[in-house]
Order: structure tokens, then sequence, then C-alpha cells
């Protein structure tokens, strides 16, 4: 964890590279000491069928959820939402500027006891260190 998922309207496929996007968070999450890199995981899952507002535009929008583990201090965690924040809004600006466009971000804390995982990418991270 965490998980940095995306939905996005379909007609931003063409519009939006990604991986920039991608390198940025995880080089800021890592940074804060609160999550391993390891644990970092990026990923866009493309909306095709929506409608926003009157439906008269090719309206777009991103949706983006920071899904992480229990157990961190709200007070740690405010800070690196409003970081992530404005890392996605200096990123979309660009969008701003060229249609109309709507942008969201919620960090969303996984159950304590209900999620279950198994990741050994963590091992390649440790022999580094």
């Amino acid at each position: 964890m965490p998980h940095f998922i995306v939905e996005a309207t379909e007609n931003l496929r063409e519009d939006v590279d990604w991986q920039p996007l991608f390198s940025q968070v995880h080089d800021y999450l890592a940074s804060t000491g609160i999550f391993p890199l390891g644990g970092i995981r990026s990923r866009v899952h493309w909306v095709d069928v929506y409608r926003m507002a009157d439906g008269k535009e090719d309206d777009a929008f991103v949706h983006i959820t920071l899904k992480i583990g229990a157990g961190r201090c709200a007070d740690s965690l405010k800070p690196v939402g409003e970081q992530v924040f404005r890392i996605l809004t200096d990123f979309f600006t660009p969008l701003f500027e060229q249609r109309y466009f709507a942008l969201s971000f919620e960090i969303a804390e996984l159950h304590p006891t209900l999620n279950f995982k198994k990741n050994n990418v963590h091992l390649r991270f440790k022999k580094i260190a």
C-alpha cells in the first residue's frame, strides 16, 4: 500500500500521459517516510459509459483514490493529501485550460483486519538499503 487508483473518462485517453504523473506521485509518497516504495502502485481505469452535467459538452473527469493501509494518524495524512492534490492540480492545469474538466481526489483507509495481501516486492528494496 498505497494504491493510487485513477478513474478517467474515455475522452482523455489520447490527452494524458500517465507515467510522468505516476513517477511524481511515487517519488513523493516514498519521500514521506510513511509509505514503503515497494507497496506503491498506480493504475488507470477507463470510464467509457458516463454522463457529466447536462451531457451537452465533451466534459471529462478524473477521480483518484489513494487507498492506504489502516493505522496512520490523520494529522500525518492531511499534509500528504494536500501535497498530492497540488501535484495533481499542477499536472492537470493544461486540461483545465483546454476543456471542461473535473478533478477529485480522496484518501481511503482500508479496514484494519478485513484487508488481506501478500507482497514480496518489499524484499527487493530491503536488499538495497
